[in-house]
């Protein structure tokens, strides 16, 4: 693993120069996905440069999805982003293991709770009306890459949260409580992953993120589920193949 980088050859380097040295690192392969950065202190040692300086380098890399950091672990080089086709209905276990990755999930929190105005709107109820509310954390090979909050409307899935909530939702849907989705409303948008998204993801608060929001529908129009994930912007890639007819 190359897991040093020498002094610079002049003296002076400001953090764009400790930046490009090591991306250039990054893309000759000389250090590849997981591979663990020097300690800050090393890097200091080893370069002359002020630790502050270090950082900003560091986070400069961070922001563009090079490297990512780990508590009280260090610095390390991204993995390959996973490739996500949203116009394509498939649950997250199933697009992450088609592409030789390893998918988990984590249930955060799951309750009942009653339908405000906003989803009560959302989901064509009344206000007042029983819906579940699903916090869970995803992981691709150990590294938690997401966050998500689910809305289900409770009279499509009754006693859903006696159900493991670590496995895939859409098996549980389909298999328990005969539902599936026949329609879905995608939208995305570039975001911050601030409070207590970015402290479950373990990054800095206000890291780039991706925000997708999903309106699932059955065959008959009724929304199933309202979900708004919230990505590592160095962990995903979106892909749309459109065929023109």
């Amino acid at each position: 693993m190359a897991n040093s980088i020498p002094a610079p050859r002049a003296e002076g380097l400001h953090y764009l120069g400790l930046r490009d040295d090591i991306a250039r690192r990054i893309a000759t392969g000389l250090l590849g996905p997981g591979d663990r950065l020097p300690a800050e202190r090393r890097l200091q040692a080893d370069l002359g440069i002020a630790r502050g300086t270090i950082r900003e380098g560091l986070f400069q890399l961070e922001a563009e999805g090079a490297i990512y950091r780990r508590d009280r672990s260090g610095w390390y080089v991204s993995p390959p982003p996973v490739v996500y086709d949203p116009t394509r209905w498939e649950g997250f276990i199933s697009y992450v293991e088609a592409q030789g990755r390893r998918p988990a999930t984590e249930t955060i929190s799951a309750e009942l709770i009653v339908a405000d105005p906003l989803l009560a709107g959302v989901f064509g109820r009344p206000v007042g009306a029983p819906l579940y509310r699903i916090r869970r954390r995803r992981y691709v090979d150990d590294r938690a890459v997401l966050v998500e909050r689910i809305v289900i409307d409770a009279a499509l899935a009754p006693d859903l949260l006696s159900h493991s909530l670590d496995q895939s939702l859409t098996d549980i849907l389909k298999s328990v409580y005969g539902l599936s989705v026949a329609r879905n409303q995608v939208s995305m948008r570039p975001c911050a992953l601030t409070g207590e998204d970015a402290a479950a993801l373990g990054v800095k608060s206000g890291l780039p993120g991706l925000h997708v929001q999903r309106l699932s529908h059955d065959a008959g129009g009724r929304v199933i589920e309202f979900d708004h994930e919230y990505w590592r912007h160095d962990a995903v890639r979106i892909d749309v193949d459109i065929r023109v007819r």
